[in-house]
């Protein structure tokens, strides 16, 4: 049986912290889902197909060297609806902080009670990335700062141009 993952979040943008989760995230599957959580009522930067096609671009090269298969997606209603709905027996979700660990660990305990078949991996951000949050490079990249460091190129290039307009 394939060990299917998703990696849900809004990705708005990718970040070099997300590709850190991913090539993570990359050995402990057989196929790699990365969803796009689609809310609404929120404003985003970059359009649902923009972060699709980010994704697409960024991360299935890793996925690919691994070996393992890559998919990106979008989901409008529970994450571990979306987890059932795409056959994944694991939820991947990245941590920075204690912050972040307090949250996820709330989340894994309900997902669990609705889902126990879906199983939540906790993947510890690499010390380089810890402080990359796609919040603030959108901060940084709108005030005019230097971003670079914290997106791949072909990212950084789309946030320019997203800005310049």
């Amino acid at each position: 049986m394939p060990r299917i993952a998703l990696y849900p979040g809004s990705f708005d943008p990718v970040t070099n912290g997300h590709l850190d989760v991913v090539q993570h995230a990359v050995t402990l599957c057989d196929r790699l889902i990365v969803a796009v959580a689609v809310h609404p009522g929120k404003k985003s930067l970059f359009s649902t197909d923009e972060r699709l096609e980010m994704l697409k671009e960024v991360c299935a090269p890793i996925a690919k060297s691994a070996g393992c298969a890559f998919e990106a997606s979008t989901y409008d209603n529970l994450t571990v609806t979306a987890a059932r709905a795409a056959g994944a027996t694991i939820m991947i979700r990245g941590l920075r902080d204690g912050t972040d660990l307090d949250y996820e660990m709330q989340l894994a305990g309900m997902n669990q009670t609705m889902a126990p078949e879906v199983h939540t991996v906790f993947v510890p951000a690499s010390p380089a990335v810890r402080p990359i949050t796609a919040t603030l490079v959108r901060q940084i990249a709108g005030m005019g700062g230097d971003f670079s460091a914290f997106v791949p190129p072909s990212i950084a290039a789309k946030l320019k141009a997203k800005f310049a307009s």
